[in-house]
C-alpha cells in the first residue's frame, strides 16, 4: 500500500498535546516537599522498588498526558509534589513493569496512599483525601460482595435442587444488598466526585420492559430507553471529565454501537451530543465531544460513513464554533473536505480523463453496467500487487453478469503500466492511463492511498468507497440481495394506493 498522507484530525490532535514518549523524559523527577508546594502526593507501593513512576492524567481512554515524575525508594516509597496545582480528573500513576494506580485529583491536592502489587485496590489505604476515600471504598466494597458471590456459586451441587434454590435465593439477597448499598453510597455523598465519576462510567438502568406482541419482553422498548437516558449521569458542564477516560468510552458507545451507522443518523446524534455539550457552557468539553467525533469519521471502520467528518468540519470547525488556532492545519483539512465532499456515497463519481492501451479516449458514461468498480493503483504498489489476483478473480467471474471493472494507474510510466496489466492478465478489465497527466487524483478522487477503490450503481452513483479489494465480491452480492428486497418490499403499498 502506498499512503500519500497522515490524518489530518491526527495532526491536529498533536498540535493540542504531546504523547507520552516525546515528554516523560523532559519531566523534572520530583522532590520531597519543602513547603509552599501546590500539591503533594506521598506514596508507597510495596513491591515496585527503585524505579521511575509517572503521574498522568487521561486524555480520552488511549491517551494520558504525564505531569510529573517520582523515583521510589527499596520500599516503594515515593513523593510528587510542585508548586502549580495539577488539573483535576482521573489520574495514573504509571510504573514501568507493574502497570498503573487510579487516584481521583480535586481541589484537595495533598494526601498519601499505601498499597502493594499484591492486591492494589484490596489493600489501599488513603489518608488526607476524602474523594479518594470514597473511590477506594466503593471498589473495596464491590470487591467483598463480589467475592461472597463467588463463595456462594461454588456451595451449588449438581442434581440437588433444594441446596440449589437455597443458593440462588441468597445469591438474590446478595444482590438486593448490593443495590441497597449503592444507592445508600450515592445518596450520602451525592455531591462528591466520586460519585459523579461513578454514576456517569455506569449505564442507564433499565426498567422492566413491557411485553410485545409475542409476549416477551419488548427489546424495542428496551434498547430505546436505554438510548434515551444514556447521558442521564454524565454531566457535560464538568471539565474535569475531559481528564478521564470516560467521555471517550460514552461517545464510542453512543455513536458507534447506539446509532446506525448511515450518514443520515450519525449527523442527527453527534448534533444531539454537540448540543449536550454546549448547554454544559464548558469549552474544553464541548472542544472534546466535536474534536473526537470528527477524528473518528475521517478514515471510518464503516463504508459510507465519513459524511459525518464532512459535517462536522463543515458545521463546527469552518464557522469557529471549533476554534483551531493552527490556520495552516485548518486550512488543510478544509481542503480535505472540498475534495471529499463530492466523492461521499450517493454522489456520481466523476468521469476520470483516462484512455486505453492504445492511447484511445475512455468514454466513462458509455459503461454500460449494473455495477462499476473503479481501481486507482500504483503498479509499484505492494498492496496493489498482492490485491491484483483478487481484482482479476472477481473481474474474470462477473464478467458478463452486469459488472464491469476498470483499474487506472495514477503513477509510473506507461510501460509500467502495460507491465502490469500483461503480469495479472487483467483482459478482463477496462485499463485506464492518463497520458497527459492532467488529472491530479489525489484531489479529484482522493487516492491518498492506494489502491482506492469505488463501487457505482447503473448511474455511477457511488455506493461504496475505500473499499478493499478482496470484499468486493461480498459487497456486490449483498447489495444485490438489498436491492431485491428493497423492490419487493412497496408491492403492497403500491397496492393500496391503487385501490385509493
Amino acid at each position: 500500500m502506498k499512503i500519500y498522507f497522515h490524518s489530518f484530525m491526527n495532526h491536529l490532535f498533536l498540535t493540542i498535546l504531546l504523547t507520552v514518549a516525546s515528554i516523560t523524559g523532559l519531566l523534572a523527577q520530583s522532590a520531597p516537599a519543602t513547603g509552599g508546594e501546590a500539591y503533594t502526593i506521598n506514596g508507597q507501593i510495596r513491591g515496585v522498588a527503585d524505579t521511575t513512576c509517572v503521574l498522568a492524567h487521561y486524555y480520552g481512554t488511549t491517551q494520558y498526558i504525564p505531569k510529573d515524575t517520582a523515583r521510589t525508594d527499596r520500599e516503594g516509597r515515593m513523593v510528587f509534589t510542585g508548586t502549580k496545582p495539577l488539573p483535576e480528573g482521573l489520574y495514573l500513576l504509571v510504573t514501568p513493569k507493574n502497570g498503573y494506580v487510579e487516584f481521583l485529583i480535586d481541589s484537595d491536592q495533598n494526601f498519601s496512599f499505601a498499597t502493594d502489587t499484591a492486591g492494589i485496590v484490596k489493600n489501599m489505604k488513603i489518608t488526607g483525601s476524602k474523594e479518594n476515600e470514597l473511590f477506594y471504598g466503593y471498589q473495596q466494597g464491590l470487591n467483598k460482595l463480589y467475592e461472597e458471590a463467588k463463595v456462594l456459586g461454588q456451595q451449588k451441587k449438581p442434581g440437588d435442587a433444594a441446596a440449589n434454590a437455597d443458593v440462588d435465593k441468597k445469591m438474590a439477597d446478595l444482590q438486593k444488598r448490593a443495590q441497597v448499598e449503592r444507592d445508600q453510597f450515592f445518596t450520602n455523598n451525592k455531591n462528591s466526585f466520586a460519585v459523579k465519576i461513578i454514576k456517569a462510567a455506569s449505564e442507564p438502568e433499565v426498567p422492566t420492559a413491557p411485553k410485545a406482541a409475542n409476549g416477551r419482553p419488548d427489546s424495542v422498548w428496551v434498547f430505546n430507553y436505554f438510548k434515551k437516558h444514556f447521558w442521564d449521569d454524565y454531566d457535560f458542564s464538568d471539565e474535569r471529565f475531559v481528564r478521564t477516560n470516560i467521555l471517550q468510552r460514552k461517545l464510542d458507545r453512543y455513536i458507534k454501537e447506539l446509532t446506525v451507522q448511515n450518514p443520515d443518523s450519525l449527523v442527527k446524534e453527534a448534533d444531539y451530543v454537540v448540543a449536550k455539550a454546549q448547554a454544559g457552557k464548558n469549552k474544553d468539553v464541548t472542544s472534546y465531544v466535536i474534536y473526537y467525533i470528527t477524528s473518528q469519521y475521517e478514515r471510518p471502520k464503516v463504508v459510507g460513513t465519513d459524511g459525518l467528518f464532512v459535517h462536522m468540519f463543515e458545521k463546527y470547525y469552518k464557522t469557529g464554533i471549533m476554534p483551531v488556532s493552527d490556520s495552516s492545519t485548518l486550512k488543510s483539512i478544509g481542503e480535505r473536505v472540498a475534495t471529499l465532499k463530492p466523492l461521499l456515497v450517493g454522489k456520481t463519481l466523476p468521469a476520470p480523463m483516462v484512455s486505453d492501451t492504445l492511447n484511445r479516449p475512455i468514454n466513462f458514461q458509455t459503461i454500460k453496467a449494473d455495477y462499476t468498480v473503479v481501481y486507482f493503483y500504483d503498479p509499484h504498489c505492494g498492496h496493489c500487487r498482492e490485491s491484483a489476483p483478487a481484482l482479476k478473480k472477481f473481474a474474470d467471474s462477473n464478467k458478463g453478469k452486469g459488472v464491469e471493472v476498470m483499474a487506472i494507474a495514477i503513477e509510473q510510466t506507461p510501460a509500467e503500466w502495460k507491465k502490469f496489466i500483461r503480469e495479472f492478465k487483467l483482459g478482463n478489465v477496462i485499463n485506464g492511463y492518463d497520458y497527459k497527466h492532467q488529472t491530479d487524483f489525489r484531489t479529484r478522487f482522493d487516492v491518498w492511498t492506494t489502491p482506492t477503490v469505488y463501487v457505482l450503481d447503473k448511474q455511477k452513483k457511488i455506493i461504496a468507497r475505500k473499499l478493499p479489494p478482496e470484499q468486493l465480491e461480498d459487497f456486490v452480492q449483498f447489495h444485490k440481495k438489498q436491492q431485491a428486497a428493497t423492490a419487493k418490499a412497496p408491492v403492497a403499498t403500491t397496492k393500496a394506493a391503487t385501490k385509493k
